[in-house]
């Protein structure tokens, strides 16, 4: 499985992108997307939702399962990733064009104390 050394993650399997612009991109990782099977739908809140972290910003439904999605940070969203329409892209590009929320940094320090790609391995025993 595939883990970028660039990401932040958090035990709920979220992974978090710092941007140039200073927001952050939000999406599940490799290993939540091949847990879940083929995913048929993405439903978020909506840009302008405030979230703090660990609070749910949507679901994601997959043939078997319906699963939430967590915050890892807080902030207002700012962004929803419009391709989600086809929500099979999460499966096929989970860190790439399958991220689902961009959101406001509201503080930096969370986003550091998030777990790094090695100590996300560990989480799941790879």
């Amino acid at each position: 499985m595939n883990f970028p050394d660039d990401l932040r993650y958090t035990t709920d399997h979220e992974w978090v992108r710092v941007l140039d612009d200073g927001t952050a991109r939000i999406g599940i990782t490799d290993f939540a997307q091949s847990e879940l099977g083929d995913i048929v739908f993405v439903e978020t809140k909506p840009v302008g939702t405030a979230l703090k972290q660990h609070e749910v910003f949507g679901t994601v439904e997959a043939v078997k399962t319906v699963a939430d999605l967590f915050a890892p940070i807080d902030g207002k969203i700012t962004a929803v990733n419009e391709t989600l329409d086809a929500a099979e892209v999460v499966n096929s590009s989970p860190y790439g064009e399958g991220w689902m929320i961009a959101i406001s940094v509201d503080d930096p320090g969370q986003v550091n104390a998030l777990m790094s790609a090695e100590e996300y391995k560990k989480t799941i025993g790879e």
